[in-house]
């Protein structure tokens, strides 16, 4: 984990000799970087992305799957989930850089960020079906998610492959990068850290629940929310500042 120019964070996953793929010991280093720039209180966006140009991540370390009983496959399953989990809760959002194969748990991670963004090579699967599995890692809860139900269940149950192009044209990334990755990363965080952080996460918060609730209670949700915010010190500030026609000094409060 490190720090970027700016108000930006930069976790790289860094086993490009094996496609950068999940280990339960890489998993364990991701949840501590997590539980680590969760405290850093003046980064305001985290970036993730693979070393190499080959790989994002290529998902699990199959070796490590075989010949383990069925209680350490449940528990394999919750950590990664555990782990993936930890990026909702963060004070800012994720954004997944996606620079070569993002296949099973690497797609999984990606789909666990707020925002993707994909170099024209990438290329992402849930591949499991293909060895008498299925995702466990969240795919089959935030792929249909992000791109329907119908669509989900071709890329889950045939194994298919969907491009960088398709991947935007379904909804499964925001953008195609033709260029450099990681300056197209801080360009994108760069159009949402300049506002206060505190709305930023409410945001955050309330249609990460418009998923999981009925319209009325995610109403809701919003309204209780949205009262929460104008509580705040940075609320104070941007509405004197437009009366005032002036540019807003969010603090954070």
């Amino acid at each position: 984990m490190e720090k970027t120019d700016g108000s930006c964070a930069l976790l790289k996953l860094n086993r490009p000799q094996a496609l950068n793929a999940l280990s339960f010991d890489v998993l364990h280093e991701i949840g501590d970087a997590l539980d680590e720039v969760a405290g850093w209180r003046d980064i305001r966006a985290l970036l993730i992305t693979g070393a190499g140009d080959k790989a994002f991540c290529a998902g699990a370390d199959i070796k490590e799957l075989r010949n383990r009983s069925l209680i350490d496959q449940k528990r394999g399953a919750d950590l990664g989930q555990a782990v993936f989990a930890r990026l909702d809760r963060l004070p800012m959002a994720s954004i997944a850089l996606v620079n070569g194969y993002a296949f099973g748990g690497g797609a999984e991670l990606a789909m666990a960020c707020s925002f993707r963004l994909a170099s024209p090579n990438a290329l992402f699967g849930l591949p499991e079906i293909k060895l008498g599995l299925i995702p466990g890692y969240g795919g089959t809860q935030r792929l249909p998610r992000l791109v329907g139900e119908a669509k989900a269940l071709e890329i889950i149950m045939t194994g298919l492959n969907v491009t960088a192009d398709e991947a935007k044209r379904i909804g499964l990334v925001n953008a195609v990068v033709d260029g450099d990755l990681m300056q197209a990363g801080l360009e994108f965080a760069g159009r949402f850290t300049r506002y206060s952080l505190p709305a930023l996460e409410l945001a955050r918060r309330a249609v990460q629940r418009a998923g999981d609730l009925p319209l009325c209670e995610g109403l809701q949700v919003e309204a209780d929310l949205s009262t929460l915010a104008y509580r705040t010190a940075d609320a104070e500030e941007g509405m004197a500042a437009f009366e005032e026609k002036r540019k807003p000094e969010f603090r954070d409060g």
